[in-house]
C-alpha cells in the first residue's frame, strides 16, 4: 500500500525521533537501582570525603542510593580497572584524581589507555598544592626561598607520599622551573611525610591544601605560596606561585567518569545534576571548607582538562625520566 506524502513523511518524522525519545526515556529511568562510586583512594581522605559529598548529592536528587566503595592500591590503578572493566551503564563511576593522568607516563604498561576508556562525566573541584615550609625555614616567600635554596644546593628536603604522586611532580616542576637543587625524601603515605615536615626532618613540601591548611593556620607550618595560577579563597592573602614563576601550575583535580560506551544520555543527566550540586550554596560552602575551586561544565570540559594534565605531566616525567617504584 502506497501511503500518501503526508502521512509517509509524518511516519518518518516520528521513526526518526524515536532514537532521541529512546534516549531521553532512559535517562528518565536512571537510576532504577544503587550506583557505586568507585573511590582508588583508602577511607577518610580528600578524596574520600569529596566522593561521599557528592555520593550524598546525587542520591538525594536522584532517588537511588551512590555508594562508595574503596578501591585503594597501586597508584588508582585497581580502582581504575575495576571501572573500565564494569558495564557500560552508567551504574558504576570512577571518581577521577591527577593520578588518572599522570598514570598515564608514569607506568609503562597498563592495562588500560585512561583517555580512551574513560568517559569524563563532570569536573567537581580543584585543589591547590600549596608550598609550604618548616618555620625554622628562613624564607618568607618563594623568591627567597629560591635564594636561600641556591645559597644551600643539595641540603634541603623536599617530602613527597611517593614517586611520581601528585605533590612530587610539583615540586620536581617547581625544582625544573627555578634551577634550585633540592633532596627529594619520599614517604609511603601523607600522614608520615606530613608528621617528619611537621618536625623538621624534612623542610619543604608541596601539599594538597586539605591535608595542611590547619598547620597553616595554627602557624605551624609556613605557606609561601598556593600552585594554581590565582590565589585561593581559603587562604586568599597567600600568593601563587605563578606570580613568581611564571607559567607554574600544581593542583589536584577531581570528577567523575564512566566507562567508555555509557550512554550519552545518561552521562549527560549525571552532568546536570553534579553542576546543579556545584551551584548549591550548602555544598559550595563543604567543598570551600576543603580549599576548593569548584569545576562546573561538561564532559568535554572535563575530558579536556585531564587530557592537557596528561600532556603537561608526561612532559615533566619524561624530562625527569621519573619511574614508578
Amino acid at each position: 500500500m502506497k501511503l500518501p506524502r503526508r502521512k509517509f513523511l509524518h511516519v518518518a518524522a516520528g521513526a526518526a525521533a524515536l532514537p532521541a525519545a529512546s534516549r531521553f526515556a532512559r535517562a528518565q529511568a536512571y537510576p532504577s537501582r544503587p550506583v557505586r562510586i568507585i573511590v582508588p583512594f583508602a577511607p577518610a581522605g580528600t578524596t574520600d570525603i569529596l566522593a561521599r559529598l557528592i555520593g550524598q548529592w546525587l542520591s538525594e536528587r536522584l532517588g537511588q542510593q551512590f555508594v562508595i566503595e574503596n578501591r585503594p592500591g597501586a597508584s588508582t590503578i585497581i580502582g581504575t580497572e575495576a571501572v573500565v572493566r564494569a558495564p557500560a551503564d552508567g551504574y558504576t563511576l570512577l571518581l577521577a584524581t591527577p593520578s588518572s593522568a599522570i598514570n598515564a607516563t608514569l607506568f609503562e604498561k597498563l592495562s588500560y589507555n585512561f583517555l580512551r576508556d574513560i568517559a569524563p562525566v563532570a569536573g567537581i573541584m580543584r585543589v591547590p598544592n600549596v608550598m609550604v615550609v618548616h618555620p625554622s625555614v628562613p624564607a618568607k616567600s618563594v623568591p627567597e626561598f629560591i635564594a636561600y635554596a641556591k645559597a644551600n644546593p643539595g641540603k634541603i628536603n623536599v617530602e613527597s607520599t611517593g614517586a611520581g604522586t601528585s605533590n612530587h611532580l610539583a615540586g620536581e616542576l617547581f625544582k625544573l622551573m627555578t634551577g634550585v637543587d633540592l633532596v627529594h625524601i619520599q614517604y609511603r603515605g601523607s600522614g608520615p611525610a606530613l608528621i617528619d615536615l611537621l618536625a623538621g626532618q624534612v623542610q619543604v613540601g608541596f601539599d594538597t591544601m586539605p591535608g595542611s591548611i590547619e598547620y597553616i593556620r595554627a602557624g605551624k607550618l609556613h605557606a609561601l605560596a598556593v600552585g594554581t595560577l590565582v590565589r585561593s579563597e581559603a587562604l586568599p592573602d597567600i600568593p601563587t606561585v605563578n606570580e613568581f614563576v611564571p607559567g607554574y601550575e600544581s593542583s589536584g583535580y577531581f570528577g567523575l567518569s564512566v566507562p567508555k560506551n555509557t550512554p550519552l544520555a545518561i552521562v549527560e543527566r549525571l552532568n546536570h545534576e553534579i553542576n546543579a550540586g556545584l551551584a548549591d550554596a550548602t555544598l559550595k560552602a563543604r567543598l570551600a571548607d576543603l580549599g576548593a575551586m569548584t569545576l562546573a561544565g561538561s564532559p568535554a570540559d572535563f575530558g579536556k582538562l585531564i587530557a592537557d594534565e596528561t600532556e603537561k605531566w608526561g612532559n615533566v616525567i619524561r624530562a625527569l625520566n621519573i619511574k614508578a617504584e
